[in-house]
């Protein structure tokens, strides 16, 4: 037993056997899923057993006992009042329970507080989002102040319609990538990577498939805030990526900006309106400036929602040489290699497991044109 909750806690839903023998399950299930594709070994890549979460959600749950950090039961019929969580970082796990018993004690801090957020780093910088149901005024902002320096943390307050950032809305993550290290500012509410130690070696794993296959210049979509671009464009002469989120594509530029890395363009639209760009059948104010001709793109990287990618983007990255998949659905993996196997080969297959102690994983492939 790693937690006491086990059993209980809805988060962990596998508990019963060994993280190898869970590992393992894993490793099965996905050779099967690419079993009609790819014939060659997985690569497995196993997760610390605990302080693996660098992200942390947590409903604020009251009684006559006073507040406590909440999960869902596996039962989805009530919660389990935590006593402790050993899956999330140091950094979150000292901080969390100090934080708690502070605004057990500040009627301003624990007023109808309904949730906290946590997002933490490496290098041990932790922002908290505290979640209210009322409005937030300048005696709260004022306590929260006071709560930065006694828990060496950043705060903001959330309510409807109302977002304070006391001092910072984002921390700074320095990953170690094949012996060098990249900053990045990850933004409150943005999408991160919840496991640092697996997107370090998905970082990895994708340049050593780039190293191997890659050619001519690199294109990526879904490019969130550049945690696989920027290293990955160190292989290449230049690079052009996708991203939707505004925020992203801005936290993205900061990175770039962080890092010396001058080679990247970055373009806001959508994978399917970055197709229709590329074949010529629509054109975007978005990309004024940007010449797309000018750019030889042979190897592409995505990493889709679980959603997968729609048909015009499958469509799209058969053009490619080389197409490095990253993937947290498995099975929308397999229903789009359906079509990209037609063109390409799978060369390389990967397990990374993200998320331990529940049935979610993430995969990998290297598709080479046939």
């Amino acid at each position: 037993m790693i937690c006491r909750h086990f059993g209980e806690c809805g988060s962990c839903s596998i508990y019963e056997s060994t993280y190898e023998e869970q590992l393992e399950k894993k490793l099965q299930k996905l050779s099967s899923l690419l079993s009609p594709f790819y014939d060659g070994e997985i690569s497995p890549f196993a997760s610390e057993r605990e302080a693996y979460r660098a992200r942390a959600e947590y409903k604020i749950y009251r009684d006559e006992d006073g507040l406590f950090y909440a999960m869902r039961h596996l039962d989805k019929k009530r919660y389990v009042k935590l006593q402790e969580c050993p899956m999330v970082s140091l950094p979150i796990r000292k901080r969390m329970w100090r934080l708690l018993d502070i605004v057990q004690g500040d009627e301003e801090l624990g007023k109808r507080l309904f949730g906290v957020e946590f997002l933490s780093t490496s290098t041990d910088e932790v922002l908290v989002t505290m979640l209210y149901h009322r409005r937030l005024e300048d005696e709260w902002q004022k306590r929260a102040k006071e709560l930065e320096k006694m828990l060496d943390i950043r705060v903001i307050g959330r309510s409807r319609k109302q977002k304070i950032v006391v001092s910072s809305e984002y921390v700074t993550e320095t990953l170690t990538v094949c012996a060098k290290e990249y900053s990045y500012r990850h933004y409150e509410q943005s999408f991160t990577q919840p496991n640092t130690g697996i997107n370090e070696k998905m970082i990895e794993w994708a340049m050593d498939g780039a190293k191997e296959f890659g050619e001519g210049d690199f294109c990526e979509l879904y490019a969130g805030a550049g945690n696989f671009t920027i290293p990955l464009s160190t292989l290449f002469e230049k690079a052009l990526a996708t991203e939707i989120s505004k925020r992203s594509i801005h936290a993205a530029l900061e990175n770039c900006a962080i890092n010396g890395v001058e080679n990247i363009t970055f373009v806001r639209m959508s994978s399917e309106e970055f197709t229709e760009a590329l074949l010529g059948k629509r054109e975007f104010n978005r990309l004024k400036g940007v010449d797309l001709q000018s750019y030889d793109l042979k190897t592409l990287l995505v990493d889709p929602p679980r959603s997968g990618l729609d048909e015009a983007t499958r469509s799209l990255a058969s053009m490619f040489k080389t197409i490095i998949y990253i993937s947290c659905n498995p099975q929308t993996l397999a229903r789009d290699l359906e079509e990209l196997s037609r063109t390409h080969s799978v060369k390389r297959g990967a397990l990374f497991d993200q998320f331990p102690y529940t049935p979610h994983m993430e995969a990998g492939v290297v598709l080479v044109k046939s």
